[in-house]
């Protein structure tokens, strides 16, 4: 390590696992902003990790800004060595991953930075739901952990999306730098990364297209049927005595909401959002030929309180209660999209070149990614959890860290690290405000 910089050994020995995709200076660089953006309780601009680092005094601010625009590194290579890194460390072995797909905007200002756009933003408070800023596809890899009854995501490769101007907007999912394109390559690349497993993705209903059909033969995709959907019968068997091109589907089933008027309905338990749910379930194996072709699929119809959800699955084995917990999952990316913005000042960084605004915010999710780790790993204190319920009455019913709760337990045994090094002298006063500040935060 770095003789400016001070870390734990866990932390070292994560952030150690990614060594192959830096050079040395480099990797010396990550190592110090990925510190700095953790413990940094304000502003997390690329200065101010070097702030919350303690290095704004011994390293120059180009050093960090040359990182994120110039520096020799790929941010698909570290987002799939951090794949990695969190299957082999939270996943059991020989076991699927679910992998979410979704994508999420990054307000941002000024006329020069890349890629910014007026462009959709669901969580933007105006009811047009529109915002300036620049948007990234994302996949997040699903994990159960053990002191958490609800799913997390671990955000791993991202993607800036540019979205197209004029014709070409209107036929998205054909085009090359779409979001669902690009969120088929992500899912290729993590699929390659882990050839003996089966991938398990999940979206919503933006993420479907001609993309989705020529994915790797270990990857099967389930996201949300439109409402306007056109199904089909399997394809018959060919009558003896015909002439001419078999058929390559059969009658028309209809729309989802047809299918649920004609369907058997059965009775199913499942746990979907935190709750244990009584629910109606129906199935139809079938084609949904205006998307995926002549490709086999299933459409899982679930119905609870009179509202009806359908799900379309290329997955033709699990049954369909599983695969109805497996799509309420996917909000898990949501609550991390939510945890980047707005614990960890994901999109804060004001740069504007190309390299710097395409590497800064997958750069913020990783460290978030790697925050999760870090706390399965070597945080995790039941009694950590107990002491903020005394301490704060409005959380009297808290039994589960969020978040913030791992952050914090991260900024106090850097802080301690940093303070405890061997030395005759006393801690300086930038340590001690350095201290009060995290402990400010934590109690925040």
């Amino acid at each position: 390590m770095l003789p400016e910089l001070t870390l734990p050994a866990s932390l070292v020995l994560l952030l150690g696992a990614l060594r192959p995709c830096f050079t040395r200076p480099s990797f010396g660089t990550f190592c110090g902003l990925a510190a700095g953006l953790a413990g940094q309780p304000r502003r997390r601009t690329v200065t101010g990790m070097l702030l919350g680092a303690g290095l704004s005094r011994c390293w120059p601010h180009d050093r960090a800004h040359y990182f994120f625009a110039r520096a020799r590194w790929d941010a698909d290579q570290l987002g799939l060595a951090v794949a990695q890194l969190a299957v082999m460390l939270l996943v059991p072995p020989r076991e699927a991953i679910t992998v979410a797909v979704d994508d999420s905007l990054f307000r941002r200002s000024g006329r020069t930075v890349h890629g910014a756009r007026w462009q959709h933003d669901g969580s933007a408070p105006s009811r047009a739901k529109i915002s300036f800023g620049t948007c990234f596809v994302t996949a997040g890899i699903v994990v159960r952990l053990p002191f958490c009854s609800r799913p997390v995501c671990l955000p791993v490769p991202a993607r800036l999306n540019i979205p197209a101007k004029g014709p070409r907007a209107r036929r998205r999912a054909a085009q090359p730098g779409s979001k669902v394109a690009q969120a088929a390559g992500l899912v290729t690349a993590l699929a390659a990364a882990f050839p003996g497993r089966r991938v398990h993705v999940v979206a919503d209903a933006y993420y479907h297209g001609p993309s989705v059909k020529d994915l790797p033969g270990n990857v099967t995709w389930t996201c949300r049927l439109m409402a306007s959907a056109v199904l089909y019968d399997l394809r018959p068997g060919r009558r003896p005595g015909t002439r001419g091109r078999p058929r390559v589907r059969g009658g028309r089933l209809g729309t989802p909401a047809g299918l649920a008027a004609a369907a058997d309905w059965a009775p199913a338990a499942v746990r979907i959002y935190g709750q244990h749910k009584r629910i109606q379930l129906a199935e139809r194996t079938c084609l949904w030929y205006g998307c995926l072709h002549t490709r086999t699929v299933r459409v899982i119809l679930a119905r609870d309180s009179g509202s009806d959800l359908a799900l379309v699955t290329t997955d033709l084995d699990t049954p369909a209660a599983a695969l109805t917990e497996r799509y309420a999952a996917r909000w898990s990316i949501e609550q991390a999209f939510s945890d980047i913005r707005n614990v960890l000042g994901g999109g804060q960084a004001r740069n504007r070149v190309r390299a710097a605004v395409e590497r800064t915010v997958p750069f913020t999710m990783l460290v978030h990614t790697l925050i999760i780790i870090w706390y399965a790993r070597h945080g995790h204190d039941d009694a950590g959890i107990a002491r903020r319920r005394a301490a704060q009455p409005w959380y009297a019913s808290k039994t589960e860290p969020a978040f913030e709760d791992m952050l914090d337990s991260l900024r106090r045994v850097m802080i301690t690290a940093r303070i405890s090094r061997t030395r005759s002298t006393p801690p300086a006063p930038e340590e001690i405000q350095h201290v009060l500040a995290a402990w400010t935060a934590a109690a925040a």
